[in-house]
């Protein structure tokens, strides 16, 4: 039976930048991307994003606001994966990679690097709100 995934991202507004991971794991091994990952059964695509952004860079945070919903079927090699993707405000933590993580870096929006999935598509559905909340 072929099921489909649902996963997480979140866009973290940080220090007038925005919060990106580089992956540690294939698909997208080494390439730059937003915080997130599957949401695990039983757990809501709220408290699953941020347990994902704390796991992943050492943030705790608050959801801002919902950025949009991304169901293309090709947007994970994997399979099918639909991702909720939210705005996430830091609240608490201590900036660090962790998990799925190689790296956690602080990146502008005019100088984002080649992102995986279809992030850069989040970020720019989300780039009126993100620049309200850096300046």
């Amino acid at each position: 039976m072929r099921c489909i995934t649902l996963t997480v991202d979140a866009i973290i507004p940080y220090d007038r930048k925005i919060v990106l991971i580089k992956r540690r794991n294939e698909p997208f091994k080494d390439f730059y991307a937003l915080p997130g990952g599957i949401v695990e059964y039983g757990e809501t695509v709220e408290n699953a994003v941020l347990r994902e952004v704390e796991e992943e860079t050492g943030i705790k945070g608050k959801i801002h606001s919902l950025v949009g919903v991304y169901s293309d079927p090709n947007r994970d090699p994997r399979g099918h994966f639909v991702s909720v993707c939210f705005i996430v405000i830091p609240i608490g933590g201590k900036l660090k990679s962790g998990s799925d993580a190689k790296e956690v870096a602080l990146f502008s929006l005019e100088e984002l690097p080649k992102l995986a999935f279809d992030h850069e598509k989040m970020i720019k559905d989300a780039e009126v709100k993100i620049r309200g909340i850096l300046s």
